[in-house]
């Protein structure tokens, strides 16, 4: 193993023996021998069977056969979800086919954060994670269950799943993705008539006309934000099948992977001779292997919040510390728009996941010695799917890319680490992506332009306001905030102001979009305004230092100056009420840091 992924391996199980050692014996304690429901009185499963047909009443009356849950988030509003409607029946019938039942546990919500960009509705986003999890528990709370299948892809969708499945962790558990639609116009052309739209060149109907040409069909978005670094991480974490995550929907290999994802969950139930619940799968190693993929590939922001919420879900102690001295050890191999100009299904073609796995295990980046869906060993994984002859197999993938300007080996990376930072300072700690912002915008000193809602750029932009070097610091957005909603309107806008010439930064107690990129953006800056961050104390004009080669993060003003200044108090009303959000309270006033995960305080940390 590479020194700096064992020494912070072994710095994460050390930090974590005492969550990690009590999580381990309630998945004991949960465990029972056969079937589930067999622990259920007659009148329970009585109720639990009886809209079924004939065939699975009988089965499951006899206690001798697995029942698998299947957690679904479709919807066909959210164009990755769409393809998940006619999965049930294709996973039940799979099911059929080894001896076993499969029923609809449960539905989870599954909002876009590609709609609600700039909108209200974005002020639930990060909350809905949190609703994901707990409906998830509510799905498998029967007790009828033997393992489960889960039906999930995007930005909060994935995480909510996975939190709510490791309440259940005695359980064995596989996400069945749905693929990436196939490519649309390329991601340079779409960022250009945005940038055009923002400084007026083009109307809305030539925007409108880009935009729907790169999201034209079912499918994930084709760019590498959240939701395929999503399914990138939890392949190489071992809960999908091996080269499953980014087959297009209507590929017929998509078919095949959907049927023998729902048998293999049954074999690793009680029942089967693989038994493999998910809170084992899901342990130290499997989740600084998720880690260190997402740092080689230029991965989503959001992620330094979801994992570290998932894996406290499991009683294991992950810290940004931990992603930035990886992030120095670990090379950049793929370039994924906006990291680069190709897509996921060029990633894809390139070789995939099995090339860049093979990569990073050759190079001791990732460990080998883990449990996953389809078996001991992450080397499994550098296998790739085929259907030869009509039937699923796996051969082994390519020892070379395909493609080097998209895909690289760690011979010859794209650049030594992985370039996600640790910014620290006066401010407190943010992080910064910086795979996609080149070298010369990398140190901004400037003054700050102080706004606390994104919709106020606008009026600033239009009126040439921001035509000089600048630091857009937008407070009142963290979680206990306003739920932390993604800035994304933010991005034409600065990165236009950055092709004129001026030295442009954002810094924020919120989010970024999943596809955070050339503007280099100092974000989940904790502690958040609404915590008596220093942030709230930044007036226009300050000077602030955000320097993503030393990770200073600094505010250039004295403290007596600041001693004697209020912090600004943040008008939040109107996030208070409209589009639901008055019925979130609760949730969000529960929120931790997003160092933290970001995540409802609970019985889990009194737990853990």
């Amino acid at each position: 193993m590479h020194s700096v992924v064992q020494a912070v391996t072994d710095r994460i199980i050390a930090r974590s023996q005492g969550p990690r050692e009590r999580y381990l014996k309630a998945l004991g304690d949960a465990r029972a021998k056969g079937v589930h429901r067999s622990s259920l009185s007659c009148g329970n499963l009585a109720h639990g069977f009886a809209a079924c047909n004939p065939d699975d009443k009988n089965t499951l009356r006899h206690l001798t056969k697995a029942n698998i849950g299947i957690v679904t988030a479709f919807n066909d509003m959210l164009s990755a979800h769409q393809p998940y409607g006619d999965y049930p029946a294709i996973l039940k019938q799979a099911c059929h086919e080894v001896g076993s039942v499969a029923q609809v546990a449960g539905g989870v919500p599954a909002m876009c954060d590609g709609v609600t960009q700039g909108q209200p509705g974005m002020e639930l986003s990060l909350l809905s994670r949190e609703i994901i999890a707990m409906s998830t528990a509510i799905g498998l709370s029967h007790n009828m269950f033997d393992g489960a299948l889960l039906l999930g892809i995007c930005d909060k969708i994935v995480p909510g799943l996975l939190i709510g499945a490791l309440s259940f962790g005695h359980l064995p558990m596989l996400f069945v993705p749905a693929g990436p639609m196939r490519s649309g116009i390329p991601n340079k052309e779409k960022a250009r008539v945005r940038q055009q739209f923002a400084q007026g060149k083009v109307d809305r109907a030539k925007l409108l006309e880009a935009e729907s040409q790169s999201y034209h069909s079912a499918g994930t978005c084709t760019f590498y934000g959240t939701a395929n670094s999503n399914q990138l991480m939890l392949e190489v974490m071992g809960l999908q099948l091996p080269g499953s995550s980014f087959v297009n929907p209507d590929d017929p290999l998509r078919a095949a992977l959907n049927s023998v994802a729902a048998k293999q969950v049954c074999r690793l139930t009680e029942m089967g001779s693989q038994y493999t619940p998910i809170g084992e799968v899901v342990n130290e190693k499997s989740v600084v292997n998720g880690i260190v993929a997402l740092l080689a590939t230029g991965g989503s922001t959001n992620l330094t919040m979801h994992i570290v919420a998932a894996a406290r879900a499991a009683g294991i102690l992950v810290n940004w510390d931990d992603f930035s001295e990886l992030s120095d050890a670990v090379p950049l191999l793929a370039r994924v728009y906006p990291n680069g100009q190709a897509d996921i299904n060029h990633f894809h073609a390139a070789g995939g996941m099995a090339f860049l796995i093979k990569e990073l295990l050759d190079a001791g980046l990732l460990h080998e010695d883990v449990n996953t869906v389809a078996g001991m060993g992450l080397r499994r994984y550098t296998q790739e799917p085929r259907l030869l002859d009509g039937e699923l197999r796996w051969v082994d993938g390519p020892t070379q890319s395909l493609d080097t300007d998209v895909l690289t080996g760690v011979a010859a990376p794209f650049q030594s680490n992985g370039g996600l930072k640790l910014l620290k300072g006066n401010l407190g700690r943010a992080v910064i992506k910086v795979s996609a912002v080149q070298e010369k915008h990398r140190i901004v000193e400037a003054p700050a332009i102080v706004i606390d809602d994104q919709n106020k750029l606008d009026a600033l932009f239009k009126a040439g306001a921001l035509d000089r070097d600048c630091v857009v610091v937008v407070k009142g957005q963290g979680p206990k905030a306003n739920g932390m909603p993604e800035l994304h309107k933010l991005t034409p806008m600065l990165g236009s102001q950055q092709d004129k010439g001026f030295k442009v930064a954002l810094l924020t107690d919120g989010r970024m979009s999943g596809a955070s990129g050339k503007v280099p953006a100092a974000i989940h800056l904790t502690p958040e305004a609404l915590d008596g961050g220093l942030i709230a104390k930044v007036r226009d004009g300050d000077i602030v230092r955000v320097n993503a080669m030393t990770g200073e993060l600094t505010l250039l003003v004295s403290e007596a100056e600041l001693a004697t200044r209020e912090a600004e108090a943040v008008d939040l009303h109107h996030s208070r009420y409209g589009m639901g959000r008055e019925l979130f309270g609760a949730l969000r006033a529960n929120l931790s840091s997003p160092e933290t995960g970001a995540r409802s305080t609970s019985a889990i940390d009194e737990l853990y």
